[in-house]
Order: C-alpha cells, then structure tokens, then sequence
C-alpha cells in the first residue's frame, strides 16, 4: 500500500486487517502509520517520490492499492500537484508491474478525463491513461465523488461541504448516483473487499459499487 497514512488509505488498511484471507501487508509511507500491532502489516519508510527507495519490497505481493494524493490541491504548486498525484502514482505501478504485481487498485476521481480544463481531472485522467498502458491483469480505477470524513480537515470549505453534501444524495439519482457522496469507512472497506472478488481486466467503480461490495 502506498497511502495508507491518508483517510481513505486508513480504512483500507483497517479492513484488510480484518480479512483472514490476507497473508501480508506492506506500508509504504514517509513514517510509519501508528497505532497499527497486527503481526501481518509490516512497515517501510521510503521516499514515495523515489522507486529505488521501495522497488525492492513489492516482489511476493499479488496485489498493490495506491491512495496517494494531496489532500488540498490548492495550497500547493501545479507542478507540485502532477509529482504527487500522477508522477509518483505512476512510478509506484510501474515498480509494482515490474515486481510481478497482477492486480492493481487506485483512489481516482469521478470525472477523471485525461482532456477536461480542469487541472486536478485531467490529472488524474492522465494518470488513469498510463495505468492502462501497463497492462495489469487486473486494475480497479476507484472512481468517488465527495469523499465524506467524520471530521473536517481542511478548514471552511470543506466544513460546509460535509455539512450539505449528504442532504443532496435523494437529488442525485440515476445516472447521477455516482456523484453521491461515500462515507470514507465505505470507500476504504470496499478497496479492501474487492480484492476478493474474482475478475479480470479494467474495471471502473462508483457510488454503486462502493456500496455493493460493503453490503
């Protein structure tokens, strides 16, 4: 896992760890998540940034989750934003296919289109473009809208949105379902129960699948 100090990243860790049928995880992070005993999580502090830092560990490992991603795009650079969110995304599932890594799961965006105006969806449709170019077995492009956290991180924006967003989910039907708000717990026990799931090839999930697979 790469990502797994980020909220999202968090959950996925803690339903992992309540899967039996999981033999090991490894944490890929700048420092070591705390709070974390279970004897199969094993942690690496590594440069996220640089490959050579972690290529070494992913050989063994069937499957790779990537959540890595700036929380508050806007209090950094562009250039900073495309590094974290797509450069090292992209670096890390190379690694990873090169280790032998068959099935690879990432935390997109809805919306994610490698030609919108918008830097932050043309990003990550950039970055969904290379993914698909590696050729995993199997690769799951996670695809939320609002991303709903039991408390606000980032200040008034995102107060406001918290408190309004899960008003607006009876609006949101029909091809629109997929803009519905998830709350975080869902999304990340859901990265973790699709690994069970027995496919193959490209897969994009949304509002609906979140929802399915944590039923």
């Amino acid at each position: 896992m790469l990502g797994a100090s980020g909220a999202v990243g968090g959950q996925a860790l803690k339903a992992l760890i309540a899967l039996s049928e999981v033999d090991q995880v490894t944490l890929l992070n700048r420092k070591n998540v705390a709070g974390v005993s279970d004897a199969r999580v094993h942690q690496h502090t590594v440069d996220v940034l640089e490959p050579t830092s972690y290529a070494h560990l992913l050989k063994g490992h069937t499957t790779a989750i990537c959540t890595l991603g700036v929380g508050q795009p806007s209090v950094i650079s562009k250039a900073e934003f495309v590094r974290i969110d797509k450069d090292a995304v992209l670096a890390f599932a190379t690694a990873c296919k090169q280790a032998g890594v068959r099935h690879f799961e990432l935390l997109g965006s809805v919306g994610a289109n490698a030609k919108s105006a918008s830097l932050y969806l043309r990003t990550k449709g950039e970055l969904e473009q290379g993914l698909l170019a590696l050729g995993f077995h199997r690769l799951s492009l996670f695809q939320p809208s609002m991303i709903l956290t039991p408390t606000n991180r980032y200040g008034v924006q995102q107060a406001i949105t918290l408190a309004v967003w899960p008003h607006l989910q009876p609006v949101l039907a029909g091809p629109l379902r997929k803009y519905r708000g998830i709350p975080v717990e869902t999304l990340g026990a859901a990265f973790a129960r699709n690994l069970l799931q027995e496919r193959y090839g490209n897969e994009v999930l949304h509002w609906d699948d979140f929802t399915a697979l944590t039923r």
